[in-house]
């Protein structure tokens, strides 16, 4: 596993606060969570409490630029593990699973919004807008303190975009679409670029990369074509050759 802190890494980024946070337990469970991860170079994401399995406690994290490799998910299970035994957020047994926010992932940050901007989204608000809370369109940027969307569902003659802001949204979530995964791929492809540089595993250039590939010998002329035969037979004659005139 590579550090995530390793190389030019955003401080600002890493440290910015998430706007969707938990309520109850898993606040708790926050508490505990966000400072291991960010001394680790990591961003909480989101925690999630679910009664299955008897009780599992699920932590979504990323590195600031947002990929997450399943190196990560180990290094940060065993370095939180005992943080949260001595904690003890929770009064029961549970079992711990870190994961990475997947491709339809939650936006916690002001930063989630800009960068996925031109994607599905849906949004649920903690206090109504205009008479609803969940609403769903296209991110079409970030003004002040209230993200700019384009409702997908707006009727004819209504204006479809709608500014929703920021601290009243309980819940941000992207939609899956080609075009949003076809943009995972490019970021997962990047991402693994990345590492295998920094590992040192980027494979060499090509031998001709920088070099002059020098030309291929020319074929030798054929000496003993039907037009060499013909041609032969008539100096035998004495003729002359049609194609060199007299």
């Amino acid at each position: 596993m590579t550090d995530p802190t390793a190389g030019s890494v955003d401080t600002d980024l890493l440290a910015e606060p998430r706007l969707v946070v938990e309520p109850g337990v898993a606040a708790r469970v926050s508490a505990v969570a966000a400072p291991v991860l960010q001394g680790m170079g990591y961003r909480l994401v989101r925690i999630k409490i679910s009664g299955e399995a008897g009780c599992t406690v699920q932590i979504m994290a990323e590195r600031p630029d947002g990929s997450m490799q399943i190196e990560d998910c180990e290094a940060i299970s065993r370095a939180l593990s005992p943080v949260l035994d001595v904690a003890d957020p929770i009064d029961r047994a549970y079992r711990l699973e870190i994961s990475s926010p997947g491709i339809d992932r939650p936006l916690v940050r002001r930063s989630d919004f800009e960068r996925f901007g031109g994607h599905l989204v849906k949004i649920e608000m903690a206090l109504a807008h205009q008479g609803r809370k969940r609403f769903r369109g296209t991110l079409a940027g970030v003004e002040g303190g209230a993200v700019r969307l384009d409702r997908d569902d707006a009727k004819a003659g209504e204006d479809s975009s709608v500014l929703l802001q920021m601290e009243d949204i309980a819940e941000a979530r992207l939609v899956l679409t080609d075009e949003l995964v076809a943009e995972s791929m490019r970021r997962g492809k990047a991402a693994e670029r990345e590492l295998k540089r920094s590992l040192g595993l980027e494979p060499p250039p090509a031998p001709h990369a920088n070099s002059h590939k020098p030309k291929p010998a020319r074929k030798p002329v054929p000496k003993n074509t039907k037009q060499h035969r013909l041609a032969a037979e008539r100096a035998r004659r004495g003729e002359n050759d049609p194609d060199r005139g007299d």
